[in-house]
């Protein structure tokens, strides 16, 4: 039990949870929305503080972050819980699990002890993944405050919904190094039926993290039938674009899960497609992801020169530190030397 942050007490026992744009009210003896935060006679608790149910040793890469200290080894956390309900949520049963006042399932960990195994497996990176991260943001938190003593970088992997209140404290404070956020569609009627969430907040975040120091790159699934359309695509490379010109845009193959298991997986030619829309409008950087293999796999200096050969997680470095070795120019991001 512990005691959440961002929430507002009222009367009759009820608190409204300020974490994320649901801006739950919840009433005495009742979740939220995630399924992990409970009112306990108007104090707001989070059930799920430290109680992990996935801890793994990932490349960087497969978060997927790929200007973000390439080659470097993420490790990576998770309770359960969520506060999204996606149709195709390829974790869904952690996401989901706690819902309708589910079990909340973990192992009890402290921060000292998730950032001690980070530095014993040789990791420079936290990663907060595989749910939403802002449901488990106290200890995400206190993970991260930890690390940035030990220079351990902390990252998110994210759907982008948290309120602006958590988002600006977390820049304050500096404990948010980079994020790849879930750009899921570019239509509220889709972020309705298949999130149960909304768009514009989405949008909003995006925007604000554009404008903020931490590294920002925007993943999207393409759902055959769902979300694949040509103008769909265009129009979030579009956006992107507006964010900047050197935010990677990454594009990613569905495949079947959860209540879309009917649903065929994204061909290779649909990936292609999305890519080289990404690149009409504009966008320095696009790439393929979940069909290895694929060119878009790779990182290109605007020049043309190869900088990072890519193959699955793997990773073939041809930078000198972040600067292209064919005309010298700085590849956007945030790159260590290939020889650490």
């Amino acid at each position: 039990m512990y005691e959440a942050k961002f929430y507002k007490k009222l009367s009759n026992k009820q608190v409204k949870c300020q974490l994320c744009n649901h801006s739950c009210l919840i009433g005495d003896g009742k979740r939220g929305i995630c399924g992990v935060r409970e009112n306990r006679e108007g104090v707001l608790y989070s059930l799920s503080y430290g109680k992990l149910i996935a801890q793994n040793v990932d490349p960087i890469e497969k978060k997927p972050l790929f200007h973000f200290l390439p080659g470097s080894r993420a490790y990576s956390i998770s309770t359960v819980g969520c506060n999204f309900g996606c149709e195709f949520c390829q974790n869904w049963d952690i996401s989901q699990s706690p819902k309708g006042g589910g079990e909340v399932d973990g192992i009890d960990f402290t921060p000292e002890e998730v950032v001690a195994q980070a530095k014993e497996a040789e990791c420079e990176v936290i990663a907060h993944t595989y749910v939403e991260p802002t449901i488990f943001y106290e200890f995400a938190r206190d993970v991260s405050l930890l690390a940035k003593k030990e220079g351990i970088k902390s990252i998110w992997v994210s759907n982008g919904f948290m309120s602006r209140e958590v988002l600006e404290s977390m820049i304050e404070e500096g404990i948010l190094d980079a994020i790849n956020v879930d750009l899921k569609s570019f239509n509220e009627k889709f972020y309705l039926s298949k999130c149960k969430a909304k768009l514009g907040p989405v949008k909003e975040n995006l925007k604000f993290l554009a404008k903020s120091d931490v590294w920002l790159e925007v993943t999207t699934l393409l759902i055959p039938g769902v979300n694949d359309k040509e103008s769909e695509m265009r129009e979030v490379a579009e956006f992107v674009l507006e964010l900047g010109e050197e935010v990677p845009w990454h594009v990613s193959a569905f495949h079947p899960a959860y209540k879309m298991m009917d649903v065929p997986r994204t061909s290779a030619e649909t990936l292609v497609r999305a890519r080289e829309i990404g690149v009409e409008v504009g966008l320095k950087y696009v790439y393929t992801g979940n069909i290895p293999g694929l060119e878009g796999e790779n990182t290109y200096c605007p020049c043309g020169e190869l900088v990072i050969k890519r193959v699955g997680f793997g990773v073939r470095r041809n930078d000198e530190g972040g600067k292209c070795s064919g005309c010298g120019a700085t590849i956007a991001g945030v790159f260590k030397s290939p020889s650490l």
